[in-house]
Formats: structure tokens, sequence, C-alpha cells
């Protein structure tokens, strides 16, 4: 292994979970030099400084769970754990930015994403740790648990008896005429079909639609739809720190069978295989696939 200062760690990748994110970038690079993809990161720390230790207090042999967004944290979205917001990490206003998954592999030290055996942990990277109980496979959930937890808790304010509509992966479900509080608009940049039939879903006044993706245009769109039902209209961009330990606290529950929600399984060799199935154009009837880097 090489070496590594003393306030940062090596980190043993065991499980890289991949999203629809890692199909658009595969497509579409983000940027022009060679970069090791992979965003959803499980792993073992194999080596760490002591002043990592110190600071961190994480040890060899301990599971962590690294969130792709590496911080300043100096800036005011740091200290409120809000880590997706500080320019440090932000790849599309900050062409130095650090983010695994997106960043360079000709920045040293050059381990910058899962899909490999070993990840490169700085002081400044957000890692958690992953509660006893929780095998390394079932931790590959926790981004996309993070990010629903923060768009429809946080984002969305869903809250008891509250009624919500989920477009693209999940259950669609309206309710007897009563329409729903909650629109969470989770395909990716679809249009504005799925924002429309959200308008239409919400029925009472005072609700949310929440919309995760990028839509570079969005034409012809009747916003006095909006306006009469005093509709509120909110970004969802990734998760918080807070997102991601209850996330992780409610995989350690283990009070729902979420270890069914990931359906196949890739080895090193085979990830343009699995890229290319969690798009839709490889191995059938993917919900969640992780890459499994030492296989």
């Amino acid at each position: 292994m090489p070496d590594i200062p003393e306030d940062s760690a090596l980190m043993k990748m065991e499980v890289a979970g991949i999203c629809g994110t890692d199909v658009k970038l595969y497509k579409t690079p983000p940027s022009n030099t060679p970069v090791i993809m992979g965003h959803e990161n499980i792993g073992t720390i194999a080596k760490a400084g002591r002043e990592f230790t110190r600071r961190k207090g994480f040890r060899e042999g301990d599971l962590v769970f690294v969130e792709h967004y590496v911080m300043c944290g100096k800036c005011e979205w740091c200290h409120l754990g809000q880590y997706r917001h500080c320019e440090n990490t932000d790849w599309r206003t900050n062409p130095d930015a650090i983010r695994y998954g997106y960043t360079s592999a000709e920045k040293a030290p050059h381990l910058w994403g899962g899909f490999a055996q070993y990840v490169y942990l700085p002081w400044n990277a957000v890692v958690h740790r992953v509660p006893k109980g929780v095998t390394p496979e079932l931790a590959g959930l926790v981004t996309p648990m993070a990010n629903g937890v923060e768009w429809s808790l946080f984002d969305g304010g869903v809250g008891y008896d509250s009624t919500v509509l989920i477009q693209g992966p999940g259950i669609k479900e309206i309710t007897a005429g009563r329409g729903v509080d909650v629109a969470l608009d989770c395909t990716a940049g679809a249009g504005t079909l799925p924002i429309l039939l959200g308008v239409e879903a919400l029925k009472r006044k005072g609700g949310t639609i929440v919309v995760q993706g990028e839509m570079k245009e969005f034409p012809n769109f009747p916003l006095e739809r909006v306006t009469v039902k005093f509709i509120t209209i909110k970004s969802a961009r990734g998760h918080s720190y807070k997102a991601c330990e209850l996330a992780l606290a409610q995989l350690a529950s283990k009070r729902f069978a979420l270890e069914k929600v990931t359906t196949h399984w890739f080895g090193l060799k085979d990830v343009d295989l699995a890229i290319k199935s969690v798009g839709g154009q490889g191995v059938p009837d993917v919900i969640h696939a992780s890459l499994l880097p030492w296989k």
C-alpha cells in the first residue's frame, strides 16, 4: 500500500453501490481526464495515520461508510453538516472540486473512486461508522436511503399522516380523491410531465413538490396551476450528514427486509455490464445493484 500522510487513511473497498448517476456519467464523463467511478462506498479502514485516528476516531479494521463529498471544513455549509453544498466538493461550479466518483484519477494520490479495491481518505473525508450487525452488503444501501430521508423528511417535510406521491422507482398511490401532501419526482429529469402529475395530485392547498434531477429547460409550464394551489417547489440534491446517520440507524433496526432491495451483485471485472444493467441495457430486472471489488 502507498505511503499516506498522518492525517489520512486508506480504505479497503467492500461494496460500491451503483446508481443512476453512474449510468449518466458513464455516457457523459464529468471531465476529459480518467476518472475512477463509484461514489456509494463502504469499506474497512486498512491503514490509518495517527492524526486521522485522533481527529476522527476511526481505527484500522473499522467498517465505515464514506460520503462522496470531500468538504473544506470551514464554510457555513460545512458547519451545518450540509457538505453537499460546499464549494470544495461541487464539481459543477469548481473545476478543482474533490468528490468521490467524479474527481480525476490524475489528481494525487489518484484513488478517488469506489470502483476499485482501495480508496484514499484525506482528513476532510466525511466518514460514518457502520453500526454493529449491519453487513457491508446491507450498508451499500446507505446513499440512496439517505437521499430518500433528505428529500422526503427534510426537503418535503413529510411527517405523521402525510400522503406522498413518489414518481419514478417506487410505489405510486393516490388515495381516495384526497390527493397528496407531498409529490416527490425521482424521474431524474424526465421533463414537465411528472411535475404536472404532481401538481394534479396535490388536491389541497399548500402542498410541496420535491424535484430530483437536472432539467435544462422547463418549456410551456403553467405556473398559474402552482400559484393557485400555493404549492412550494423544492430542488432535491444529495443528502446531509444527519440523513446518512438516520439511514444507517434504519438499516441497523432490521425493521424492514431491506436486504431484498439489492437484487444484483457484480465483480470489478464486470463493471461495464453492471452499469449498463442499472441503465436497463444489460441484465434485466435490476432494482439496486452493487459492486464487490474483490470478486
